[in-house]
């Protein structure tokens, strides 16, 4: 199994608090971390980690958060030959406000991840051929991210795309999609629709397959997943578990889902397997730190 993931790189700096300030108020928290993350980097990591081999590529600042990622991620195992190094631009860093209830808030600024360049991505392109399936998502430059996917599907590489963060995509990108994996609120924007109920999202998620998307799967959450293409539909529920840090849920969905996609899983059982991995990922802290191992899902 090879698998590319075209992704973002974020230094994840948390701070957990029980209390959220409103505007121009100070509030105490709870505890501060940095953990190395980004949906790029947590998505590649999660399928390394469940058994596929994994090309990662996109653009790292040249200071200590760039070599941190680099170190980890060949710690991982992860191909890491055709990540670059921008002199210029800083690595990403992410800013989580995390409730204790494990909620959270995230800005992102994404730093070198924006300078990556789709002549970068034209240089490896004779590096393709054994890979399987992409990962993508929405955190490096808008039409550098279309021109990689216009690409991949001339390949005729399978994409799933991560629409996050959420931006509304034209009809030319969403024709272009085997496997769209929004989360409620990333489906609101998509659709310009509000997500109340399982018939909204269902109303919704028939928007996109008439424009062109393959499969649609929508992580709810502690609700679970729907997913549905033109032959089928499905409702999986969540695994009840104690929520710690709902941070790199959605990554660790994605990246399991290219795996179980790959092993020949059936959509329901790809989303099951999925929705599983999410799950586990929610009862750690932090981002790459909380992403399972096979074994884990074993025992």
């Amino acid at each position: 199994m090879n698998i590319l993931v075209v992704g973002s790189f974020m230094m994840d700096q948390v701070v957990t608090t029980s209390l959220v300030p409103q505007k121009g108020e100070t509030v105490i928290g709870e505890s501060f971390t940095i953990n190395p993350g980004g949906k790029g980097a947590n998505q590649a990591v999660t399928a390394k980690r469940l058994g596929a081999n994994v090309k990662m590529v996109g653009q790292l600042g040249d200071d200590p958060n760039g070599e941190i990622f680099v170190r980890v991620l060949d710690e991982e195992g992860i191909d890491i030959q055709d990540i670059l190094i921008d002199t210029k631009q800083s690595t990403g860093v992410g800013f989580i406000t995390k409730e204790t209830s494990g909620d959270n808030r995230i800005i992102v600024i994404p730093g070198a991840n924006m300078t990556y360049k789709y002549s970068d991505f034209e240089k490896i392109i004779d590096k393709l051929d054994e890979i399987s399936i992409a990962i993508l998502q929405l955190e490096m430059d808008f039409e550098v991210t279309y021109k990689i996917i216009s690409k991949l599907q001339n390949l005729q590489i399978p994409i799933i795309l991560n629409p996050a963060p959420a931006q509304i995509l034209s009809d030319k990108w969403l024709s272009k999609i085997n496997y769209l994996t929004p989360n409620e609120t990333e489906l609101g924007i998509l659709t310009n629709s509000v997500i109340e109920t399982l018939e909204d999202v269902e109303k919704a998620v028939n928007q996109l397959l008439n424009k062109g998307v393959d499969n649609v799967i929508v992580t709810l959450g502690d609700k679970g997943a729907y997913f549905a293409n033109q032959f089928e539909t499905g409702y999986v529920e969540a695994n009840k578990v104690e929520v710690v840090d709902t941070v790199a849920a959605g990554d660790s969905f994605n990246g399991a889902l290219a795996v179980a996609i790959l092993e020949g899983k059936s959509m329901r059982d790809s989303v099951m397997f999925a929705n599983r991995v999410g799950s586990m990922t929610v009862t750690k802290v932090g981002a790459i730190s909380s992403l399972p191992y096979r074994k884990d899902l074993d025992s």
